[in-house]
């Protein structure tokens, strides 16, 4: 079964005037957590730390570069993440369509849902 990178966008210029998630949306996000991964379809999720404490390296031309965070060139940054296996993108798209509408009406959050690519040579990637 495929499995699928769901990137979690967010503006961390543009959060919700509490800075976070409710309480009741992290009850919320834990019943479905628990569910997707009861379900089997759950395999990783996490938050990432602020855009500021982070770091971009970049190789161009030959030569490596090393930018500090905050990115302010960018106007969303990954927030967070997860690692769902589904039977086909239209599933892991549901799920992620159950994931936002978890969040209050306030959010605005993008998620970008992609293919994780196999490696077909053999003897690299996940042992099967």
């Amino acid at each position: 079964m495929p499995r699928y990178l769901t990137m979690i966008r967010i503006d961390e210029n543009n959060l919700p005037e509490s800075g976070g998630p409710s309480a009741e949306l992290e009850e919320r996000m834990g019943e479905l957590l628990q569910e997707m991964t009861k379900a089997g379809v759950l395999l990783d999720t996490a938050g990432l730390a602020p855009s500021a404490e982070g770091a971009r390296v970049r190789w161009e031309n030959g030569k490596l570069s090393v930018t500090d965070g905050p990115f302010t060139e960018a106007k969303e940054v990954v927030g967070g993440y997860s690692i769902v296996q589904a039977k086909d993108r239209a599933e892991a798209v549901e799920w992620t369509k159950r994931f936002l509408k978890v969040h209050e009406e306030y959010w605005t959050i993008t998620v970008e849902v992609r293919e994780i690519s196999e490696p077909d040579i053999q003897g690299v990637g996940p042992q099967a």
